[in-house]
């Protein structure tokens, strides 16, 4: 697409968008400001409107039928968590027997390292990306560390090379061939949460497998992001939050993947609850521990019923849009985001202003990361003032998620226009 700097053009292709009308589905923040421009998607989702009568249908249940409403209510408590697998396995490329949502990110990966990292005196070691997500890195480090060995020793970090941003592809499987002997784990974010850099998923689980080694992926900001293949990957288990790109709210319930071969696995170690039990012996109340077959056998604790509802009716809106449509969104709305943010560097040399996300979009996902060295957090102050909400990530980094469900070409000129007139003033000073 020729991406023109105009209003016109940006509402032109609002206009033409088969995605528009999603947007009203969305409420958005009201801040008091001449302009109003959400790209805090990667961070936190907008509520979908239908999440209010959502939740309040089985708040009304729980008042109508009290402990029956597990059988008895419109959505019955005891399967509500089946209502949303179709739509979360579409999501992520898997098998509905390969997913499940329960409990919340990190700790559902604490859980999967129960069963997928099996160090041993020789094979210990966990191949990750440097300035992973600091959860993931406090989890990689207490896990070597419960298993008796030094984080500094376990954990092999990749990264950037000097004066880069992100990671080349190439040093990550370097590192793999280089640590094959000891290696007993890759785990990644599946886009990288600072810089917004797409790892190639299929590809590090082969290079994993091929040493003998498990792959698995921290994918909270790709589920819903970037399209997923995990079953066709041969991924060995995900985990990933709802609250970004799903929308389901603050701190919602989280998903896994297990790949079916292990789902199947009944010998592979794991810690019980009774909701991952056998469900047509679950009330028999009965010792000894059979996992159900599936991701579900996973599960500790019945479900959080009031955020699985807000939860679910975002992923309606996904399962009637589908991965596709939206992905073909994103590519040109976060290419029109970088010719925006282009555009100023070029009109404003002295600031510094530039990009470190990859500019491959095969690469990245809606997140564009914008080097602000100089101006750090104060140009990101005045932009919140100016009513476009981003994040702020130290050193000098703001990072701005155009989200294909709600975000249009108007608020990426929005963005622009603010940023311009933010970068003049500073100039002036």
């Amino acid at each position: 697409m020729r991406y023109e700097p105009t209003l016109v053009f940006a509402k032109a292709q609002d206009t033409a968008d088969p995605l528009g009308r999603y947007r009203n589905t969305f409420s958005f923040p009201k801040l008091g400001t001449p302009e109003m421009a959400y790209f805090s998607g990667h961070s936190l989702g907008l509520q979908p409107k239908t999440v209010r009568a959502a939740v309040e249908l089985e708040l009304d249940e729980w008042a109508k039928y009290g402990v029956e409403g597990h059988f008895h209510s419109t959505n019955p408590w005891y399967s509500y968590h089946e209502n949303l697998t179709p739509p979360m396995a579409g999501i992520v490329g898997a098998r509905e027997t390969e997913v499940v949502c329960m409990n919340s990110l990190t700790t559902n990966i604490h859980l999967l390292f129960v069963s997928f990292y099996r160090p041993t005196p020789d094979r210990y070691k966990i191949i990750s990306e440097a300035k992973m997500f600091p959860s993931d890195r406090y989890l990689l480090e207490t896990q070597a560390r419960f298993h008796g060995f030094d984080p500094d020793d376990a954990i092999v970090e990749i990264e950037p090379r000097d004066g880069e941003w992100t990671i080349r592809h190439e040093d990550i499987l370097k590192a793999i061939e280089a640590n094959a002997d000891q290696l007993a784990l890759v785990f990644f974010g599946g886009v990288n949460y600072f810089t917004g850099q797409l790892f190639d998923m299929p590809a590090l689980t082969a290079a994993a497998h091929s040493v003998g080694a498990v792959a698995g992926f921290d994918l909270a900001h790709a589920a819903g992001n970037v399209p997923l293949e995990l079953h066709d990957w041969d991924v060995d288990f995900a985990a990933w939050c709802s609250y970004k790109y799903l929308n389901s709210g603050p701190g919602n319930v989280g998903a896994i993947f297990v790949h079916e071969r292990h789902g199947s696995n009944f010998d592979l170690p794991r810690f019980g609850g009774w909701w991952g039990h056998d469900k047509s012996q679950r009330f028999k109340m009965e010792s000894g521990f059979k996992p159900m077959h599936g991701a579900e056998g996973w599960q500790l604790s019945n479900v959080p019923i009031l955020g699985m509802s807000a939860a679910k009716a975002s992923l309606d809106i996904f399962a009637e849009v589908g991965m596709a449509a939206l992905r073909k969104k994103s590519e040109v709305l976060t290419g029109y985001l970088e010719y925006t943010v282009d555009r100023l560097a070029h009109e404003f040399p002295d600031v510094g202003v530039s990009i470190i996300t990859p500019r491959d979009p095969r690469q990245r996902g809606s997140q564009i990361s914008i080097n602000v060295a100089g101006r750090e957090r104060q140009l990101f102050d005045d932009l919140v003032a100016e009513g476009v909400i981003a994040d702020f990530r130290e050193p000098c980094i703001i990072r701005i998620a155009p989200v294909p469900l709600y975000n249009t070409f108007e608020d990426v000129y929005t963005f622009g226009k603010v940023m311009r007139k933010l970068l003049a003033e500073g100039d002036k000073k």
